[in-house]
């Protein structure tokens, strides 16, 4: 089953079922395009927690994991010390794994340093958008898990020193960002975040 119809009447993806936090997110956030750096960096550290887990269960955390990370200021996780990786290891309302919450303080340094290179961290992640947008997905079976483009992005950040970064995860954040377009063909929020991406002024480098 490609698409639901839900109990509002309208026909949306699939994956979000009838959850209600994961539904109002299907329509309101994923696949609309993102340009703050905070932002920006929230979703990818929060892709890295998701590794081995579902997205509903970072989703339902994720206010518990902005208070914990300072709402995600990358100046502020940045300057964050053992001390802080402790606390955070000892907060039951994120996931106190360990090696991610290292990876999200060290990725913070990373993304600090894209900045100062590149002005902002918005304009380094788009400037990896496909040229070409991809036609609207007919179902599950045709979302890819990775694309040339996310293991290309994927590549540059572990060269850049970032962890936690594969091209699958990386995929999940671009489609999460509005890099892409995965709403499936007939979901009510594809042509919406279509408009969006086309009105969008992208940041550039």
């Amino acid at each position: 089953m490609a698409t639901t119809v839900g109990a509002d009447g309208r026909v949306r993806c699939w994956w979000p079922g009838d959850d209600g936090a994961y539904v109002a997110y299907h329509d309101t956030e994923w696949g609309r395009p993102v340009t703050d750096d905070d932002r920006l960096f929230e979703k990818l550290c929060l892709e890295g927690f998701q590794s081995g887990l579902s997205w509903l269960t970072i989703l339902r955390k994720r206010d518990n994991f902005r208070a914990a990370f300072r709402g995600f200021d990358i100046g502020a996780v940045a300057a964050f010390g053992p001390g802080d990786v402790e606390r955070l290891v000892g907060d039951a309302g994120i996931v106190r794994h360990r090696g991610k919450i290292v990876s999200a303080v060290n990725n913070a340094g990373r993304a600090a340093q894209l900045i100062e290179e590149i002005g902002s961290l918005a304009a380094y992640i788009w400037s990896w958008e496909p040229a070409v947008a991809s036609a609207p997905p007919a179902g599950k079976e045709s979302l890819p898990a990775s694309t040339p483009e996310s293991v290309a992005l994927a590549k540059d950040l572990k060269r850049r020193g970032w962890t936690f970064v594969g091209p699958t995860t990386v995929y999940a954040f671009m489609q999460s960002m509005g890099l892409v377009n995965d709403h499936i063909a007939g979901c009510f929020a594809r042509p919406e975040c279509e408009a969006e991406r086309v009105a969008l002024l992208r940041p550039r480098i």
